[in-house]
């Protein structure tokens, strides 16, 4: 059975977002370390979950990088596996997704992801999309939290975890420090 797997930055206070909203994301610390770690987690998965929000700023930028000079080279590889993977926008707003490979899901979130599940493949991977990461987490399907934690207090903004109705039982299978002082962490979900 695939995994669904959620892959997010996070300030040592529990934010992933600060204060001025979706791309107040500035305080990570991303550095070469963390781009290899990224690229060891992305891997193993061949599928990636999003919301609407996340899928229109990733729309909006990714696509654009592999003819933008000043790109890095780690970008345009991301761009190049974000282009060819699998991506499930899941929105009630959206009518239609135009990004080559992507699927939009309008309704019945729960059992789209459970099949999802059920069928052959790597992990999918919610890459950002932190305000339907809440959604899932109430519903109980996220089976990995891979989380990186920057040695950062920002003292407000969007909380990595929001909503919870029941205790989410966690393994930690994995942690990793990087050279900046970020932690990578991996905790499985205990059911």
């Amino acid at each position: 059975m695939r995994k669904l797997v959620l892959f997010l930055h996070a300030s040592l206070d529990g934010f992933v977002e600060g204060p001025n909203g979706a791309m107040d994301i500035g305080w990570i610390s991303y550095d070469g370390d963390l781009e290899k770690y990224a690229k060891e987690i992305l891997s193993t998965a061949d599928t990636v979950i999003w919301g609407r929000g996340t899928y229109q700023l990733m729309h909006g930028y990714w696509p654009s990088v592999p003819s933008n000079p000043s790109a890095s080279q780690h970008e345009r590889n991301h761009a190049e596996w974000i282009d060819k993977t699998a991506k499930i926008v899941f929105s009630t707003t959206l009518d239609k997704v135009e990004w080559n490979n992507s699927r939009l899901v309008k309704e019945d979130v729960e059992e789209e992801i459970k099949n999802l599940k059920q069928q052959p493949g790597k992990d999918m991977v919610i890459l950002g999309s932190p305000r339907f990461a809440h959604h899932l987490m109430q519903l109980d399907l996220i089976d990995e939290y891979k989380i990186t934690v920057s040695p950062v207090l920002i003292g407000s903004g969007l909380p990595l975890f929001q909503g919870l109705k029941e205790k989410v039982n966690l393994k930690l299978i994995e942690n990793k420090t990087f050279d900046s002082g970020a932690i990578g962490l991996v905790y499985q979900s205990v059911r």
